[in-house]
């Protein structure tokens, strides 16, 4: 009590700190991250992937003060923690959670690898280290029935406080949706890892004549070749994301004007596309051809691919859902687990309401299809076609006024352009043939185009879990983290992202001198800064 002035002042107070000025001054030592985490705790919940400058931009509106960025990242670490659960409980819910989730759905796929723990010299009987864990919806598995037969695998890192990796593996629908199948949580990329995640896809999820995108990673190679013809043709075909062969050719011989020429190479559809485009590799250096050599031609050639690519050349399709997993990757483990439940879920019920739409409007064909079939008819029109074998319904097209001739099979379901194995879908060449012989030019579209498959792909449905206090009594051993893979570093996590040349060489702008404004060099390394520097000491 202050007598002079008539008014109490408070000393201390032990409760959470919720009154604030408009105004606090640059030394205010009270706006704690504890104080901050509730204002931004609905910010965290909405958007988990919140920036730590949208934080600090978020402080200073409110109270015209600009919190450190460590604060500021605390702050958000304790909201993560306040909403979604501290890490080792994570651990602890996630059979709970799965097996759950197996109760409503006994068609998910669920496989846990686990290690013994130890408690110094003595084992711990009910209690498990989680070491992997792959798991696969069952509207997934149904999905892939009716997609393309093509997978697209990648990894990428979790940010949480213990070191590990997502596995994840998309495909796409005839309407050009991608469509995730399969993820797993591993220690890392490892031959095991990869080996163990490629196994159970093989297993559970893919079918027979399936192909594979990759990016080159030894370790993807080692478990492929250690599947004993799982991955193998006839029954898979494994093929490498033509990004990354650019990228690795450009970190070898460091010529960046060539690397369009290797794309260029991988995309041909035609043989003697693919021969002209090599030939001037060799042309311009041997070693650079026979780098190339070294890759089979099946594995990243769309001319000798047998099709099985379906026009995918890199794994972009992959890397789109890594992206929008990032805002979840530096979750507790079960937050993450749940956040692919719900988003496919949400996912499956817009992209099936877009199906019956379309249907519902009278369409036959997927989007694709009525994009690009109209622009081939137009183009048939300029095409000569002489009937080679009516019977066998072989024929032989000669472009107007190129003269470039190709065979057409029907039959077979081959031209010589390519286009037709690779896309599944009638190129001009098909088109002008079906006009002369009066056939319908609709027989040769891939069912997979059709919307009635492309419906049939989110046919099955998510079946919510219902309330906790209905699931089965759990009587599992207790998971708990792997100590040896816990981030002991302070402060928030470095990038673990290395870039390469894809980010750097073509996304970065030439280094620009600030003292004569010229490209390619730094200020450190002008001629002018040396001149003048040589001028003084002459002086």
């Amino acid at each position: 009590m202050i007598s002079r002035k008539h008014c109490w002042v408070i000393r201390r107070y032990n409760g959470s700190h919720t009154c604030t000025r408009a105004t606090i001054s640059q030394d205010h030592s009270k706006l704690d991250s504890v104080t901050i985490v509730e204002f931004i705790k609905p910010l965290v919940e909405a958007n988990p992937s919140l920036k730590v400058k949208s934080v600090i931009a978020e402080m200073q509106s409110k109270f015209n003060y600009t919190v450190s960025y460590r604060k500021a990242w605390l702050a958000k670490q304790k909201a993560v923690e306040k909403i979604y659960g501290g890490w080792e409980a994570s651990y602890e819910a996630l059979p709970i959670w799965f097996e759950a989730m197996c109760h409503k759905e006994p068609s998910v796929v669920v496989h846990f690898e686990t290690m013994h723990a130890y408690q110094g010299d003595d084992l711990v009987t009910d209690i498990r280290v989680l070491h992997r864990v792959f798991w696969s919806y069952y509207p997934c598995i149904r999905a892939f029935r009716h997609c393309k037969p093509i997978v697209q695998v990648d990894g990428t890192h979790l940010y949480g406080n213990y070191k590990a990796c997502l596995l994840v593996t998309v495909s796409q629908d005839g309407n050009n949706n991608i469509v995730p199948i399969a993820f797993a949580i591993v220690e890392g990329e490892t031959s095991d890892a990869w080996h163990f995640f490629l196994s159970n896809l093989r297993q559970h999820v893919t079918r027979d004549s399936v192909g594979q995108i990759s990016d080159r990673h030894e370790f993807i190679n080692a478990a492929v070749a250690r599947s004993n013809g799982a991955w193998s043709p006839p029954r898979a075909f494994h093929m490498f994301c033509i990004r990354h062969i650019e990228s690795n050719f450009l970190r070898k011989f460091k010529v960046p004007y060539l690397q369009k020429l290797v794309v260029n190479t991988g995309y041909s559809r035609m043989v003697r596309e693919y021969e002209v485009h090599y030939q001037r590799l060799q042309e311009r250096g041997e070693a650079y051809s026979n780098w190339l050599d070294r890759i089979s031609r099946e594995q990243f050639a769309l001319a000798f691919d047998g099709g099985y690519r379906w026009s995918h050349m890199t794994t972009n399709l992959v890397e789109c859902i890594n992206s929008v997993l990032k805002g979840a990757r530096n979750l507790p483990i079960t937050s993450l687990v749940k956040a692919t439940f719900y988003r496919l879920n949400e996912l499956f019920t817009r992209k099936r309401a877009e199906a019956e739409a379309r249907i519902n409007a009278g369409h036959v064909f997927s989007e694709v299809v009525t994009s690009k079939l109209p622009a081939n008819q137009l183009g048939s029109e300029n095409i000569q076609v002489s009937c080679f074998d009516r019977q066998n319904e072989v024929f032989e097209v000669r472009e107007m006024p190129s003269g470039l001739q190709y065979a057409v099979d029907l039959r077979q379901q081959r031209c010589d352009c390519g286009e037709f194995q690779v896309d599944r879908l009638p190129c001009r060449h098909i088109f002008a043939c079906c006009a002369n012989q009066r056939l319908d030019w609709q027989v040769y579209v891939h069912d997979v185009y059709k919307m009635d498959q492309v419906r049939r792909v989110y046919r099955a449905r998510f079946r919510p879990l219902g309330n906790p206090t209905t699931w089965p009594a759990y009587n599992g051993p207790r998971f708990v983290p792997n100590l040896f893979l816990r981030r002991v570093t302070k402060g928030r996590p470095r990038m673990t992202r290395f870039l390469n040349e894809m980010d750097t060489r073509i996304l970065r702008r030439p280094r620009r001198c600030r003292q004569c404004g010229a490209k390619r060099h730094s200020h450190s390394r002008c001629r002018q800064t040396a001149g003048a520097n040589a001028d003084r000491d002459a002086q």
